[in-house]
């Protein structure tokens, strides 16, 4: 078969070949564009030494030269060229001790993670596949390149790459490379925090985020992120819900739109249900799961070092996730919980309250849903009408109230929150004149 590959990649592999090398694209490139998608990256392996690569082009960049690779600049493009190399011993389940170069393209592809991913290509030659990648690829396998135990115990990341290209693709994982995850799960605690968070995410932000089922069922989440576990196992016998925890927030998952700050919340919304269980004649309860669920996703998305925008917006969305559960709020009541949510959080909110519903039981689904339109039709009432949610939004500041004679302070300070709570409850107020008037009429029943 013939790959479409960039005009540069060609111009790098033909540059090599001509000097007397061996030159293929290796990869993801050549699975991803044996599959039709279009690749992200272009890599290229060789059997040129790193110094023979740099001699052959006019601007290189020596990105992991201790490990054979270089990236070859053209056009403003940069393509990473490795050379063939060998591995030596692992002993901390990640990085080799040793790189050792070797002529041999079928030794460079024995040290690789899956079959789908051994394989390489060039116009001469078209597609190498020595592990038989291509039959895996027509499959659907995630198949470990050689034994999986010695893949595993090389790189244990491996495990959440196949959990993810699982996921990507959705590809079964191999029975034989299955049994290797489950004994060798263990072996992520070696793995970095940051690692971890990279893989998890994009098995999350991918079309079957529910695999992570899959990392449940193989011991894996057990090291990575045990709440869940504790989510999967814990029942919740009311009327509102028909499925554990888990399985729950797999379909919430499933239905939020695919961007990490999303994905995660519906993940987390619901992460301290476990822990807040009561169960009566009438049931099980989960009362202040929201309140302790900031708490625990905070907790979970800092051990994962997730920067502090993601972590904010994250817990906002976990504490306001069940807001509307009960009578459909009027506009005023709505406004002012619009003011505390913050509007720029309002349409995740959306997100997330829809898909909670959807993932729940049968009680009460159509009149939930009616009153988050209900819920909308205000949101647009107040957008529309450009109505005051913050101190930002007040027509007077701080310095209206300084030249009315005020000092700065806390006063002033409980003076503007007065004046936004008579504005969240009458927008109309929201005029200089209105307010003034208030403040005016508030420091002299002080006087």
């Amino acid at each position: 078969m013939k790959i479409q590959m960039p005009a540069n990649a060609n111009r790098i592999i033909h540059t090599l070949q001509e000097a007397g090398y061996e030159a293929y694209i290796v990869g993801g490139c050549v699975r991803d564009a044996i599959l039709g998608k279009e690749p992200g990256d272009w890599d290229i392996t060789t059997s040129a030494k790193p110094e023979e690569v740099k001699a052959l082009f006019r601007r290189t960049i020596d990105t992991g030269i201790e490990h054979g690779t270089v990236t070859v600049m053209l056009d403003k493009e940069g393509y990473e060229v490795t050379t063939y190399r060998v591995d030596g011993k692992y002993e901390d389940h990640r990085r080799p001790t040793s790189v050792t170069f070797t002529a041999s393209l079928v030794e460079d592809m024995k040290r690789r993670d899956f079959t789908i991913n051994a394989m390489a290509y060039n116009e001469t030659e078209g597609v190498i596949d020595h592990f038989d990648g291509m039959k895996d690829l027509e499959r659907k396998i995630i198949r470990c390149v050689g034994e999986p135990k010695e893949r595993f115990d090389e790189d244990a990341l491996r495990i959440l790459r196949a959990l993810r290209f699982s996921a990507q693709l959705d590809f079964a994982i191999d029975e034989k490379t299955k049994e290797a995850i489950r004994n060798q799960a263990v072996y992520l605690k070696d793995i970095s925090a940051e690692r971890i968070h990279v893989e998890l995410t994009k098995l999350l932000v991918s079309s079957h985020p529910e695999r992570l089922r899959t990392a449940y069922e193989l011991g894996v989440t057990k090291i990575v992120l045990p709440e869940f576990d504790a989510m999967m196992e814990t029942e919740q016998n009311n009327k509102h819900h028909m499925y554990t925890v888990g399985e729950h927030t797999l379909r919430v998952v499933q239905e939020v739109p695919a961007t990490e700050t999303l994905r995660w919340a519906a993940l987390l919304h619901d992460v301290a249900k476990p822990r807040t269980k009561t169960s009566d004649e009438t049931g099980d309860h989960f009362y202040e799961h929201n309140r302790v669920g900031v708490d625990m996703a905070e907790e979970i998305l800092q051990r994962l070092k997730f920067d502090n925008v993601t972590i904010g917006r994250v817990k906002r969305l976990v504490l306001w996730h069940d807001y509307g559960m009960g009578k459909v709020p009027s506009l005023r009541s709505f406004r002012k919980s619009l003011s505390k949510m913050g509007a720029d959080l309002f349409e995740d909110y959306t997100y997330i309250k829809r898909a909670d519903t959807l993932a729940q039981s049968d009680y009460m689904k159509e009149e939930k849903l009616a009153n988050l339109e209900v819920l909308k039709e205000h949101y647009k009432t107040v957008m529309e009408q450009q109505q005051c949610l913050s101190l930002k939004d007040l027509a007077v500041g701080g310095k209206d109230l300084i030249g009315m004679g005020m000092k700065p302070g806390k006063e002033l300070g409980e003076m503007l929150a007065y004046l936004l709570e008579v504005v969240l409850e009458e927008p109309e107020m929201n005029t200089k004149d209105a307010l003034c008037e208030l403040v005016k009429e508030r420091m002299n029943s002080k006087m």
